[in-house]
């Protein structure tokens, strides 16, 4: 029985100095950046954009306007869709 208890008490001593991972949990990880896209945003008030494409999500475009806010636009939007087209004829 001593045997035993002082296994059990090596074994916890073991688990106990191991140290944890500094991952995110899974969740955390594929969770995608845009949740809502907006449709309509003055093209005059956008600073930059940044395009996104992750395996677990669709293809997101970011705008950070001039405000210093950041919004998610439609990738479908027709004028982002010309500005995308020119960029890669470029």
């Amino acid at each position: 029985m001593d045997v035993k208890l002082l296994a059990l008490v090596t074994l916890l001593a073991v688990v106990m100095q191991v140290p944890t991972a500094n991952a995110k949990p899974i969740s955390l990880v594929e969770r995608c950046w845009c949740r809502t896209t907006l449709n309509t945003v003055s093209q005059r008030s956008i600073k930059e954009l940044k395009f996104l494409h992750t395996p677990n999500c669709p293809f997101q475009v970011i705008a950070k306007l001039k405000n210093n806010r950041e919004v998610c636009i439609n990738p479908e939007t027709k004028w982002l869709q010309g500005y995308l087209k020119n960029a890669i004829n470029k």
